[in-house]
């Protein structure tokens, strides 16, 4: 009696190990196959399957095992599991009784055999060939089905072979271990729909971070790509550090929860820019604002031209000379049409603008045209001046400074959002991808020592993929050569972390993705 009750209190204590270990397991695979192993302990079986119920409402094998042939397939092995899944019904519709697992499912109820080769009202075919082809002997049968907390079936935990603790022979599952392993597959139950739940919850988050990302490249045709490509370049940067054995980064290293919250936080990191107006965003040339203004200034110019010709009409019918009539003409139409080709090739900007650029422009400027009322108005007004004698670039300081807001908004946005501790750095992360490691930087001018890896990871990043970008309005796809050479000089004058260029240059992260992502005219390294 005694032998008994200490069987029954150990078996008792395994299931609550098995069920603490449930609880905390996050691996989807190790999950099934501690609840197939931790029943066949509690029970003594030889053999077991778990079958969860798929999208078609079939019984799909998701773990099997058969120690004495030492068979393991599904779960955290490398052996898929080829056998189709079980349908509930027979093709008129009507239920399938015959086998163990689909009766315990249809009638939600415990089936236990003890023989199945003395049992009638099954059919046992299968089994009896696997048998014959192996030469192993099925008899004892528990197939429990598992309920969630909605108490519907999800599956069945069907166990083989119960085996007698001293001698190893094949007995029938008893009573005690039924009523175990029943509490087991309720655990378990419980444990895979928390499982597929967080599988969902996070499924349905990394879509909603993609479509946020997707929104934001689609608002702009000028960064269509932007967010996507971003992610990619951040880890492998973040990879190179995580790899590197020596110098600063020697101790960095990243678990798969911190790859995922640098990833999701490379993903959010312009969420902001679904607040910056697209007339900013989508300015292509140094004039544009709904419309390029260029074309004002071209009506302006042929308009000058009008009133260079009609003088010249004028002043041959008040008798002036023919030839120094056309040739003041001339003079004229010829500084009308460089100041129109000048005008024209500095609005589409570009990285530099040099000083006796900008004072042509002023020149070009003094040009006088007449409009409807016939004042004399100048070529260019004080805002078409400003915006032409933009250095670098078509943005003025302040539509930068528009698009700079951005990030604080990012901020902002993401400062709201409930993460859990997993993403809890998220914000951070991506609301430091503009700060320089000077302190120059914006929002916050941080220092170096004040930001995170994560965070000067992506401010490279952000930079390189602009630079190598071949969809901005204002310049064309820069060679890999050249935009290395500025990153360089960027790591010189504490815009970037000099040490993470030096692991991005090592570890040959430039010509990964130049490799994957960048246009073969581009890849000249």
């Amino acid at each position: 009696m005694n032998d008994k009750v200490d069987s029954v209190f150990r078996k008792i204590s395994l299931l609550n190990e098995v069920g603490i270990a449930l609880s905390s397991e996050k691996n989807f695979s190790s999950l099934l196959e501690q609840i197939l192993v931790g029943a066949k302990h509690i029970t003594n079986a030889d053999g077991g399957t778990i079958y969860l119920l798929n999208a078609d409402k079939k019984l799909e094998m998701v773990v099997i095992q058969t120690d004495s042939l030492n068979i393991h397939l599904g779960g955290n092995t490398d052996k898929p599991i080829t056998f189709n899944p079980v349908s509930l019904y027979h093709d008129d519709g009507t239920p399938d009784l015959s086998m163990v697992v689909t009766r315990a499912v249809i009638e939600d109820k415990p089936i236990n055999i003890a023989d199945a080769y003395n049992t009638e009202g099954y059919d046992f075919s299968g089994t009896y060939e696997f048998d014959k082809s192996t030469g192993y002997h099925s008899q004892s049968f528990l197939a429990v089905p598992m309920k969630n907390h909605e108490n519907d079936v999800i599956g069945v935990l069907q166990l083989i072979n119960a085996k007698s603790p001293g001698t190893e022979d094949i007995i029938p599952f008893s009573e005690e271990d039924q009523h175990l392993v029943e509490s087991l597959a309720s655990q378990a139950a419980v444990a895979i729909t928390n499982k597929q739940l967080i599988d969902s919850l996070n499924e349905l988050f990394n879509s909603l971070v993609q479509l946020i990302a997707t929104a934001i490249d689609e608002k702009s045709p000028y960064t269509s790509s932007h967010c996507k490509r971003l992610p990619v370049i951040t880890m492998l940067i973040a990879d190179a550090a995580h790899n590197t054995k020596e110098g600063e980064f020697k101790e960095f290293l990243m678990s798969n929860d911190d790859r995922y919250e640098l990833e999701v936080a490379a993903w959010l990191h312009d969420c902001g820019k679904l607040t910056t107006p697209e007339y900013v965003m989508d300015k292509s040339t140094k004039l544009e604002r709904i419309v390029d203004r260029i074309e004002l200034i071209d009506l302006r110019l042929e308009t000058i031209k009008r009133d260079a010709e009609i003088e010249k009409l004028t002043s041959l019918a008040e008798g002036m000379n023919s030839d120094e009539a056309n040739t003041t003409y001339d003079e004229k139409i010829k500084t009308i049409n460089d100041a129109a080709e000048f005008i024209r090739r500095h609005n589409k900007g570009g990285e530099f603008m040099h000083e006796d650029d900008i004072e042509k422009i002023k020149t070009c400027a003094k040009l006088k045209w007449k409009d409807k009322d016939g004042v004399l108005q100048p070529l260019l007004n004080v805002d078409e001046i400003n915006n032409l004698c933009i250095v670098k670039g078509t943005l003025t300081q302040e539509e930068r400074d528009i698009i700079n807001n951005h990030i604080v908004a990012t901020i902002k946005m993401l400062d709201t959002l409930p993460f859990p501790k997993h993403l809890q750095n998220v914000p951070e992360y991506a609301g430091g991808h503009h700060e320089r490691v000077d302190g120059q930087g914006f929002p916050q001018g941080l220092m170096k020592d004040q930001m995170s890896v994560q965070a000067r990871i992506m401010a490279i990043a952000d930079i390189f993929e602009a630079l190598t970008a071949r969809d901005r309005p204002y310049k064309d796809p820069m060679k890999l050569s050249q935009a290395v050479s500025i990153l360089k000089k960027m790591s010189e004058t504490g815009h970037i972390d000099p040490d993470l260029f030096d692991v991005f240059i090592k570890q040959s992260v430039h010509t990964q993705y130049a490799d994957e992502h960048l246009l073969p005219e581009q890849n000249d390294l």
